[in-house]
């Protein structure tokens, strides 16, 4: 097996609690999801990243309510570019898998698909 990286991102509406875990949930169930990915322990860890706009929680206590009790888990801020999409919360999962790189199937969703339109997303619309 290889250790592969699955990428994704989300757009919050405001700056609290309740809005970050709820979207950062949104976009780990469906990377979950569409990756096939049904074992927590085909999860070797997860790096999470918040625009320096969302303050109110870490985005890892999503992973927390999705069942993610024994992955290590990192929040950190991102780096404030001038221009930027505001409000965002970025996640690079770790998996062991016998897929190739090319068959990860990475999310970004909401206003977040403007990170990456060259990507292919879960998210159809």
């Amino acid at each position: 097996m290889a250790v592969r990286g699955i990428r994704g991102a989300i757009t919050v509406d405001a700056d609290n609690s309740e809005e970050i875990i709820s979207a950062t949930q949104e976009l780990l169930e469906e990377l979950l999801s569409s990756n096939s990915i049904g074992d927590f322990d085909d999860v070797v860890s997860v790096i999470f990243t918040t625009t320096p706009d969302l303050t109110a929680t870490f985005p890892a206590e999503a992973a927390r309510k999705v069942g993610m009790n024994q992955v290590p888990l990192l929040c950190a801020s991102e780096i404030d570019v001038p221009g930027s999409i505001g409000r965002c919360v970025r996640v690079l999962m770790h998996v062991n898998t016998k897929k190739r790189q090319n068959e990860m199937v990475h999310a970004y969703l909401r206003d977040a698909k403007a990170l990456r339109p060259d990507m292919n997303h879960a998210d159809p619309q």
